[in-house]
């Protein structure tokens, strides 16, 4: 377990299951609680995708995935607490893909990105008895290496069913660092959480001082 070096005045809750973004808040020192939204993720999507403001803009999108998911836990925690939502979208060709349901779509998915760049685009906010105190998007982008039919079956034998908890059919702190050429962004926020932002709000907010 990492070593807290931080004082939480506040307590802090994570409202999302995701096991990489636990990691890397416990991996900072940081004490909270995960509280699982249960948020409809494709109604927002297909409301958004009816009325998007303008073709290949989806931080909009990103941020109200994001503050649904703090909104619902809201009325669970302390009114005192801070409340974590985040989300990532993975977007090509001005459309947003959902993970994977089976291998048969991860590879399907992985041929279509494969030799190509494609958008990781992560909303984040902190939210307090209803209210939004602050948020953060953040956009990287992935060129994924020109793969054979016969790597990616490979890659989907080793990986396993870890390939499904991720958008994109790969974790890049893991084997999924074999599909890439290049990467040009934050490395939390491919993660799936804009680490260093989000702790300046925390800083920002009272919720996290230093001892």
């Amino acid at each position: 377990m990492a070593r807290q070096i931080t004082d939480m005045s506040q307590k802090l809750v994570l409202a999302s299951g995701s096991a990489v973004r636990a990691s890397l808040l416990r991996g900072a020192g940081l004490a909270f609680e995960i509280t699982v939204s249960g948020v409809d993720e494709s109604a927002i999507k297909a409301a958004y995708q009816e009325h998007k403001p303008d073709s290949g803009t989806y931080d909009g999108l990103a941020l109200t995935l994001a503050e649904a998911k703090a909104q619902a836990v809201v009325a669970n925690v302390d009114a005192a607490a801070l409340v974590i939502g985040a989300d990532q979208l993975l977007v090509l060709d001005d459309k947003v893909f959902d993970k994977p349901r089976d291998r048969d779509e991860a590879k399907h998915n992985l041929m279509l990105f494969q030799g190509r760049s494609h958008c990781l685009v992560g909303g984040v906010v902190l939210v307090q008895s209803g209210q939004t105190l602050w948020q953060h998007c953040e956009t990287v982008t992935l060129k994924m290496r020109a793969l054979s039919e016969a790597f990616i079956d490979a890659y989907l034998d080793a990986a396993g069913d870890e390939v499904l908890k991720s958008v994109g059919a790969y974790q890049l702190e893991g084997l999924g660092a074999h599909l890439f050429e290049a990467i040009e962004g934050d490395y939390f926020s491919i993660l799936g959480l804009p680490l260093l932002p989000l702790m300046a709000a925390l800083r920002a907010h009272g919720g996290l001082h230093h001892v």
